[in-house]
C-alpha cells in the first residue's frame, strides 16, 4: 500500500506507484486575449501609416493640396520678368480696367439744363472744360427731360459708356443718376436736376479720379 492510501481504504481505492502528480497553474486567459488584440492594433496601425505615405506621395487627398500649396507659394516669388508668363491675381485685373478708363479730355460732354435756373449749363459747362474735358452742345435739357430730373444730375449714354465714361464724368458730379439710350457715339450728356448745387471741388474730383485709375491692392491672403 502507497503511503498516498488514506487509512482504511484499500481494494480499488488504493493509490499505487512511486509518482506523484504534479499541480500546474492553469494559464491565464487574460494575457492571451491582451496579447492578441495588441497584435490587430499594431497591424491596424502599420497599414493606416503605409496608406497615408501613398496617398502623400501620390499628390491625392490632403496631401496633394499641401504640396501643391507649397508649389503655389514658390511660384509667387519667382521674378515675373523672368518667368515670362502673364501676371496673376486681382492685381492684373485691376490694371486692365484702370488702363480701359478714359482721360477727360478723351470724353466728349453736352451739358443740358433741366432746371428753372437760368445759366446753369453753360455755368458747368465752363467748369468742365477747365478740368480737361471737351464741351459739346450746351443749352436746354430735351422734352423728355426737362423739369423731370429730380437727382443733382443725369449721364446720359450708349451702352457702353457705363464701364468708362460715366465711371470718370461721375467723380465731378456727386448724385448722379446713369442711363443708357440708343446712341452710337462716344459723347455723354450731363443734364443738370432739381437738386444740382454745384460740381464737386476740382480738388476732391481730382482725388477720386486718382483713386478711380490707381490698380486696386492684393487681398490679404491672397497666394500671389
Amino acid at each position: 500500500m502507497s503511503m498516498l492510501t488514506p487509512p482504511g481504504m484499500g481494494g480499488k481505492y488504493r493509490i499505487t506507484g512511486d509518482r506523484y502528480p504534479r499541480m500546474r497553474r492553469p494559464r491565464s486567459r487574460r494575457r492571451l486575449v491582451f496579447a492578441a488584440l495588441g497584435s490587430v492594433v499594431a497591424l491596424g496601425l502599420a497599414g493606416w501609416g503605409t496608406l497615408q505615405l501613398i496617398d502623400v506621395f501620390s499628390g491625392g487627398g490632403k496631401g496633394g493640396d499641401t504640396v501643391r500649396a507649397a508649389r503655389g507659394s514658390a511660384d509667387c516669388k519667382r521674378d515675373p520678368g523672368k518667368g515670362g508668363g502673364r501676371d496673376r491675381g486681382s492685381g492684373t485685373s485691376s490694371r486692365t480696367a484702370a488702363a480701359k478708363l478714359p482721360k477727360p479730355s478723351d470724353i466728349t460732354v453736352n451739358v443740358y439744363n433741366a432746371t428753372k435756373r437760368s445759366g446753369l449749363a453753360k455755368d458747368t459747362a465752363d467748369e468742365l472744360k477747365k478740368r480737361g474735358f471737351k464741351i459739346g452742345d450746351v443749352g436746354n435739357a430735351p422734352t423728355a427731360y426737362d423739369k423731370k430730373v429730380k437727382a443733382p444730375g443725369m449721364l446720359l449714354g450708349a451702352p457702353g459708356s457705363a464701364d468708362g465714361a460715366f465711371r470718370v464724368l461721375g467723380t465731378q458730379l456727386a448724385g448722379t443718376e446713369t442711363k443708357n439710350d440708343a446712341r452710337r457715339g462716344k459723347d455723354v450728356d450731363l443734364i443738370i436736376g432739381t437738386e444740382f448745387k454745384d460740381l464737386v471741388r476740382q480738388q476732391d474730383a481730382d482725388k477720386a479720379l486718382t483713386t478711380l485709375t490707381k490698380p486696386s491692392p492684393r487681398p490679404s491672403g491672397s497666394p500671389c
